[in-house]
C-alpha cells in the first residue's frame, strides 16, 4: 500500500504503484516539493532496493565517499541516501520530483528478476511514460544515476519514450557482453559475484530475512517472505548465463541498445580507472548514439566520488536545469568533449575539447623490442621469439626515461604475433608508467585504489575482426564464432586496450606488459574495511573461472614472435602540445 508523509520539506509518497503492460506492479519512492505544481522528474529504475540505507547496506562506500567528498554532508539529513543515485534533499529544493523505481523482482516489487533483459527495459519505458503524465509532472523526465542506473539508460533510451527528455549516464558500460560478461571473450568473474552479493541480497520476496528501511522501518524487499525455492524459480541466474554463452549470440544480442534509436540529448559521464566496467562504454556509447545533442565528461577517483561532489552535482544540475526546466544555465555554451586529463599523483586538468578521439591525435607504434626488453618508436630489425609462462609475470617492455612530458589520450591498441603450446591462449595486456625509481604510478580507479593506466583482454581464438567497424586504434572483435589455435603457430592479434589519459613527465618511462592471466600491482590486498572484494590492482574484474579458462588449456606457455613485416608494437594516442 502507498503511504504518504511530509518530510524534511519533502512531499513523499513510498511504494506508489506503477502497473506494469502485464499486470505486475512496480513500486516507486517519489519525493516532491511542497509547493503543488508541476516538475520535472529525476527518475531511476534498478535492482539495489530503493529502501536500501547507503550508509548501512555500503559502509565500506559510505567512509570513502565522505572522505573524499565531505561537503556531501552539508545541507542534507543524508536519511534518504541511496546506492548510486542523487539524493533527493539536494534535488527537490531546486525544483525536481525525485522518483526511484525498484525494478521488477527487486525490492518492493514483484516478478521474475532478470537484469538488463528486454523485459526489464520495457518496464522502464513504461515508468518513464508513468512519471512523464502524473499531474505533478512537467512531462519532462530526466534519467540519472551510476553503474546500472546508467547503464540500463542505454537500453531505455533505444525505446524512445516520448516523456524522456534527457539522460545523464554515470559511468555505465554500454555493451552487455564485451563491457561486462566477457572482456575479449574470456568470462569476467564480477557478473555472478556481483549478482549474489547486491542483487539477490534484495531480491523481492526476502522480506522478514532482508533489511528494513530505517526510515519507514518496512522491509525493503518486500512484504512477503517466500522460500528459497520461491526465490530461485523467481529469478534468472544471469552469472550462469554468462558462463553458458561464450559467444555473443542471441542471449546477449537483446541486452545491447540499438544505439541508432538513442535520440535524446545525453551527457555521458566516464571515469579513466574504471578499468573491467565502466570507461568504455561511456566512449563507445557517446560515438554511436544518434543523439544530436550529446556530451561526453571524463573524470577520475572512485566511482562515486564525483558523482556526490561539487564538481559533478552542478555538472548535472547544469545539464538537467537546461533540458527540463529550459533554464539559461550555460549548457548552450558547454564543450561537447570535457576531459579531465590525468597526471601522476591523482592530479588533473580539465580541459576542453571538440571531438572524441582528439583530431589532433598522433598515433605512434611504439615497438616491443625483443632483445632488449625496450619499447620505442625504432621497429626491431631481427627476427625472434619471447617464450613466457601464463600463470607467471609475463614480458614487460620499457621505454627509455622521457626528455620531455608525453601525453596519452584516447583509445589504445596492441599489435601482437602470438602461438600457444595448447589450442587457445588468453591475453591480459597492461599499458603502465613508472616514476624515475622505477616505481610503477598508480591510480585509484572506480573499484580498485590502485589501478594501471590502461587494460586490454582477448581471447585468441576470438581474434575475428569485424572491419567496417574496426579501427588501427580500436579493434571491434565480433566473437561470434571461435577460431582454434594451432598449438606453435602463430596467429595475428589486434587487442583493445580501453581509452585512457595520462601525462607522462620528465624522466619516467612508459611500460608495456603480456601477460596470460590478471594484472595485480604487487600482490598484496588494498581493501579497506568491509570491503567486499579484494583489491589488488583490477578490483572484483578478474578472470579466473576454472570451466571458462581450464588450466590444460590456459595454463601453459604462450610466445610473443618477432618477424619481418610482424613486429609487435602498441599504438599510442600522442597529443601535441598546444
Amino acid at each position: 500500500m502507498m503511504k504518504s508523509e511530509i518530510r524534511d520539506g519533502m512531499k513523499i509518497n513510498w511504494d506508489a504503484p506503477i502497473a506494469m503492460r502485464d499486470g505486475v506492479v512496480l513500486r516507486a519512492d517519489v519525493f516532491r516539493p511542497l509547493k503543488d505544481g508541476q516538475y520535472p522528474v529525476i527518475l531511476s529504475h534498478g535492482p539495489y532496493a530503493k529502501g536500501l540505507d547507503f550508509k548501512q547496506g555500503y559502509k565500506s562506500q559510505w567512509a570513502r565517499l565522505v572522505k573524499a567528498v565531505p561537503q556531501m554532508l552539508e545541507g542534507s539529513t543524508n536519511q534518504y541516501q541511496n546506492w548510486e543515485l542523487v539524493d533527493p534533499e539536494k534535488w527537490v529544493p531546486d525544483g525536481y520530483v525525485c522518483v526511484r523505481v525498484d525494478s521488477r523482482g527487486a525490492g518492493r516489487s514483484p516478478g521474475l528478476l532478470d537484469s538488463w533483459s528486454p523485459e526489464e527495459a520495457a518496464d522502464f519505458h513504461e515508468c518513464i511514460e508513468w512519471a512523464g503524465t502524473q499531474p505533478w509532472s512537467n512531462g519532462k523526465v530526466g534519467i540519472n544515476g551510476i553503474s546500472y542506473y546508467a547503464m540500463n539508460q542505454w537500453q531505455v533510451g533505444a525505446t524512445q519514450p516520448p516523456h524522456l527528455a534527457a539522460l545523464c549516464i554515470w559511468e555505465g558500460s554500454s555493451d552487455y557482453y564485451r563491457e561486462l560478461c566477457r572482456h575479449g571473450g574470456i568470462l569476467c568473474d564480477f557478473l555472478g559475484d556481483w549478482y549474489n552479493r547486491q542483487v539477490l541480497s534484495v531480491q523481492n520476496g526476502l522480506g522478514e530475512r532482508g533489511a528494513r528501511n530505517p526510515v519507514t522501518g518496512e522491509t525493503i524487499a518486500g512484504p512477503q517472505t517466500l522460500t528459497e525455492d520461491e526465490l530461485i524459480n523467481n529469478r534468472v541466474d544471469v552469472g550462469q548465463k554468462a558462463l553458458d554463452h561464450a559467444l555473443l549470440n542471441d542471449y546477449y544480442k537483446p541486452r545491447i541498445a540499438d544505439f541508432s534509436k538513442i535520440s535524446v540529448p545525453l551527457l555521458s559521464a566516464a571515469n579513466w580507472g574504471g578499468q573491467g566496467l565502466h570507461p568504455r562504454g561511456n566512449f563507445e556509447g557517446y560515438l554511436r548514439a544518434a543523439s544530436s545533442q550529446k556530451w561526453l565528461e571524463v573524470h577520475g577517483d572512485t566511482h562515486f566520488t564525483h558523482f556526490y561532489s561539487d564538481y559533478g552535482v552542478a555538472l548535472q544540475k547544469k545539464f538537467f536545469g537546461h533540458f527540463l526546466k529550459g533554464e539559461n544555465t550555460g549548457w548552450d555554451q558547454q564543450p561537447r568533449v570535457n576531459l579531465n586529463v590525468r597526471r601522476p599523483g591523482e592530479k588533473f586538468q580539465l580541459r576542453a575539447e571538440h571531438e572524441w578521439p582528439l583530431a589532433r591525435t598522433q598515433w605512434t607504434p611504439y615497438y616491443l623490442q625483443w632483445e632488449s626488453s625496450h619499447l620505442s618508436t625504432a621497429e626491431p630489425q631481427k627476427e625472434g621469439v619471447l617464450p613466457y609462462e601464463t600463470m607467471g609475470d609475463g614480458l614487460t617492455f620499457m621505454s627509455a626515461p622521457m626528455t620531455q612530458e608525453l601525453e596519452i589520450t584516447g583509445p589504445v591498441a596492441a599489435k601482437l604475433w602470438l602461438s600457444s603450446d595448447s589450442t587457445d591462449a588468453d591475453v591480459f595486456v597492461v599499458l603502465r608508467v613508472f616514476d624515475p625509481q622505477g616505481k610503477e604510478v598508480v591510480f585509484i580507479g572506480s573499484n580498485d585504489p590502485r589501478t594501471p593506466v590502461g587494460l586490454g583482454w582477448l581471447r585468441a581464438s576470438q581474434r575475428k575482426l569485424d572491419p567496417q567497424k574496426s579501427f588501427d586504434y580500436r579493434p571491434w572483435h565480433t566473437h561470434d564464432e571461435s577460431w582454434p589455435l594451432e598449438p606453435g603457430v602463430p596467429v595475428s592479434l589486434d587487442v583493445e586496450i580501453w581509452p585512457t589519459s595520462i601525462v607522462v613527465p620528465l624522466g619516467y618511462r612508459i611500460g608495456f606488459t603480456l601477460r596470460g592471466k590478471d594484472y595485480e600491482f604487487d600482490g598484496t590486498d588494498a581493501g579497506v574495511a568491509h570491503a567486499p572484494y579484494p583489491m589488488k590492482g583490477v578490483g572484483p574484474f578478474t578472470h579466473t573461472h576454472p570451466q571458462d579458462r581450464p588450466s590444460s588449456i590456459f595454463g601453459g606457455k604462450n610466445t610473443l614472435h618477432f618477424a619481418k613485416t610482424k613486429m609487435p608494437y602498441v599504438l599510442l594516442p600522442i597529443i601535441p602540445a598546444k
